[in-house]
């Protein structure tokens, strides 16, 4: 161990190593509820992607397992280290190098938050549209999980935003993939590969993302339903409207009266409306002038009206933001409550009243419950699952999770399989998938050093 250090430490620097009592509890885990905290061996601290390839070529010959680590803000416990491993914090790489207003695109370092980058971008008249809900997210954690959020009913995921990588193998080679094109049909795309792989295969040390121009203008229409079946069945009519809203969510009533009480919001609703609301429908639109958001902000009301809602209300500036701000704190919403475990499912848009009323069942035959909101423009679904008996959970989870993909979709939709859901995966997924994947791993990390234990469970990979 003391040879490791030393070498970690010529590589890095002492003062940028950090080993024993030295490391603090905040590298131990990331904001996955059912992942128990682990200290690692060493954390490193590296500036530049040559340190980086240092770090994993001596990782790969002592055999060191090592965890990526951006802000710590993720849900599915990939950023939780092992207890003899190796976190490489991207925390002194965090620049913007370059906005380029020619291309739309910008080019930063793994460890820029989404507040850095935004108030970089804002400057320009630009902006990056993968907003996960938690703006101290860095876009190298963004990269690993392939992120996505409430924009992605019209901007896409990270992958949708992501063009190019400079990436280091843990053999110590530094590779780019794709640039600032917009389009390559040149080999395999590396890019898209490693996105997504919650750091199992290369780690990213420079990140091309997509921009796109800066809407000033913006409204926030909120809808109460009296039947769940009514908002779902008004998704799909809103999205091919032409209207091309940026935020279309689902929020059940249960969790709409936690947020309202949690952040004490004002939201014009009226006791009456509510106590009849099943769920709401949050859509907000955005435009580059003012008389052209007003006239879809009337086409959506209308809508809205024609398929079922109660009441249509336009939500001024303040409670906008507000609403949006705590829909993102929907995580926290549900760990205050004493939310067991936080689920982020994906089912093809059409299925989510079909899914969700069948998650429901489940969880109530488990002696449990399962209450939520959702990227409804996508078919996100979030659920905060109760249910206290962990044997009772576990299978409660495997059949949700079977459920999903017996109608054609996934496990997760943007928080990652990580630690607390590769089990899962294991079990459900097609075996043949898991094979090649496998494969793929191998290929990539010959040692087998990067984050052992995510996406394959311990010794399948």
């Amino acid at each position: 161990m003391g040879d490791v250090a030393a070498r970690l430490a010529e590589i890095v620097g002492d003062k940028h190593l950090l080993t024993g009592e030295a490391i603090s509890e905040d590298y131990a885990h990331d904001e996955a509820l059912t992942a128990e905290p682990q200290m690692p061996a060493y954390v490193a601290k590296p500036a530049t992607a040559d340190e980086v390839a240092e770090l994993l070529k001596a990782a790969s010959e002592h055999n060191v397992p090592v965890t990526a680590r951006g802000s710590g803000s993720g849900l599915s416990g990939a950023a939780r280290p092992r207890e003899d491993g190796l976190v490489i914090s991207f925390e002194r790489m965090n620049a913007v190098l370059e906005i380029d207003t020619g291309n739309h695109v910008a080019v930063v370092q793994p460890g820029v938050t989404l507040a850095e980058l935004d108030v970089k971008t804002a400057e320009a008249g630009l902006s990056y549209t993968v907003y996960p809900g938690e703006l101290s997210a860095s876009v190298g954690g963004n990269v690993g999980t392939n992120a996505g959020g409430m924009r992605a009913v019209k901007y896409g995921v990270t992958r949708n935003n992501v063009l190019g990588l400079q990436a280091v193998l843990p053999t110590g080679e530094i590779l780019r993939t794709g640039g600032k094109t917009s389009k390559v049909s040149t080999g395999y795309d590396l890019t898209q590969l490693i996105i997504g792989s919650e750091g199992t295969l290369a780690l990213a040390t420079e990140i091309i993302v997509k921009l796109h121009p800066r809407l000033t203008h913006g409204a926030t229409v909120l809808a109460p339903f009296g039947n769940f079946d009514q908002v779902m069945a008004a998704v799909p009519e809103i999205v091919s409207s032409g209207l091309a809203p940026h935020i279309l969510e689902y929020i059940d009533n249960l969790t709409m009266a936690a947020i309202v009480y949690n952040e004490k919001l004002e939201l014009g609703v009226p006791d009456k409306i509510r106590e009849t609301t099943e769920a709401y429908l949050v859509v907000a639109l955005e435009n580059r002038e003012a008389q052209r958001l007003e006239q879809d902000v009337e086409t959506v009301g209308e809508l809205l009206g024609e398929l079922g809602a109660t009441d249509v209300y336009v939500l001024d500036g303040g409670a906008a933001r507000k609403l949006i701000e705590a829909r993102e704190k929907a995580f926290w919403t549900a760990k205050a409550a004493g939310a067991d475990d936080v689920i982020d499912v994906v089912v093809p848009r059409t299925a989510m009243p079909v899914f969700i009323k069948k998650a429901r069942e489940l969880a109530m035959a488990a002696g449990g419950g399962a209450i939520g909101c959702g990227h409804a423009g996508d078919g996100n679904v979030h659920l905060g699952i109760f249910c206290k008996d962990s044997d009772k959970r576990k299978q409660l989870l495997t059949d949700i999770f079977a459920h999903a993909m017996e109608l054609g979709g996934a496990i997760s939709g943007e928080h990652g399989l990580g630690r607390t859901k590769a089990a899962y995966y294991q079990e459900l997924e097609d075996p043949a998938k898991i094979e090649l994947m496998r494969r793929i791993k191998q290929s990539f990390d010959p040692a087998g050093i990067l984050n052992p234990g995510v996406l394959f469970t311990e010794g399948t990979a």
